[in-house]
């Protein structure tokens, strides 16, 4: 499932290249067909992320005014980009996961973000296209997400609502501050917590495993027994390392491993997560899996105590 950096980066795509600018909607698998007319010839206002939701503003620049697109990727879900992409991110320093700055290319962003190949502007759809977004430039489209609908301001601030705090979305006075209150009220698994999004937004499987596994902290700890200062710690590491996914497009959790390196190499940018039975890279530990509310736990019994 796409974490919270990947949303992050189609938000601050669709805000290079399509904020601004009138937009044809369109759904070419039919799926969405109603929800694309109510977007179609308007212009995009806004585009942010709050965890793993996607809102992208409509037909004027005042929130409650504005038709809002709200889409989560789900397991699945995924955005192709052609024709203008602009550089994002560390890559419009030069650096980052797909290459130097280039304005003509195609990428998709997902639980992987990979370079596409790209030819004629616009290109057919190819595939289950639920969302199809053009302007004169650039084209963006939305494959097999879990949720897509058209909401209004309301429907966002309900979102808002529910939602735990995303270091990178300013609707939290306190973000830190509240996803400690949250964290250390239940006495739930604090492994469990971390994938709550109604605790704090973004975080998924591998974020969950490395963060647990730097902190070094037992995953099975209820959250009501961990320290109000190493929760304190976990939300600080969660902005550095949702901060390195949105600039590179990548999970890099090790800080033993240069970025070069893992940037390039898949293999060597997690610690516990996928490494299952190999021994622990701090205690040699072998690292232990298991099921933790339907989902797949890595952890090292060895050095997380």
């Amino acid at each position: 499932m796409p974490e919270g950096h990947s949303v992050h980066r189609v938000a601050l795509q669709l805000g290079a290249d399509f904020v601004g600018r009138r937009v044809a909607a369109s759904s070419p698998q039919g799926r969405f067909a109603a929800g694309a007319a109510l977007l179609d010839g308007l212009e995009m206002s806004e585009a942010f992320a709050v965890g793993k939701h996607l809102l992208v503003g409509f037909g004027s620049a005042e929130r409650d005014e504005a038709r809002w697109l709200r889409v989560h990727l789900g397991l699945y879900g995924a955005w192709d980009f052609h024709g203008r992409v602009s550089p994002i991110g560390a890559e419009a320093l030069g650096v980052g996961s797909i290459g130097a700055p280039r304005v003509r290319r195609a990428v998709r962003i997902g639980e992987v973000e990979r370079a596409l190949d790209d030819g004629a502007f616009p290109p057919e759809p190819v595939g289950q296209v639920r969302l199809r977004l053009l302007t004169e430039e650039s084209v963006a489209d939305l494959r097999g997400p879990s949720r897509c609908e058209v909401i209004d301001w309301g429907g966002v601030e309900a979102l808002l609502a529910k939602a735990g705090p995303d270091p990178r979305a300013p609707f939290w006075a306190d973000p830190e501050g509240e996803f400690v209150r949250r964290l250390r009220a239940r006495r739930v698994a604090v492994g469990q917590l971390l994938m709550d999004q109604s605790v704090v937004s973004g975080i998924g499987n591998i974020y969950r495993a490395e963060m647990l596994f730097r902190a070094r902290l037992d995953p099975f700890t209820p959250g009501a027994a961990v320290p109000a200062e190493l929760a304190r710690e976990l939300w600080r590491d969660w902005e550095r390392l949702l901060d390195v996914g949105v600039a590179t497009g990548v999970m890099l959790t090790r800080d033993d491993v240069p970025a070069e390196q893992a940037l390039a190499d898949r293999s060597v940018r997690w610690a516990v997560y996928g490494r299952a039975g190999e021994p622990c890279y701090r205690c040699g530990t072998r690292v232990a899996l298991a099921d933790m509310a339907g989902r797949k736990l890595f952890w090292c019994p060895g050095c997380q105590v």
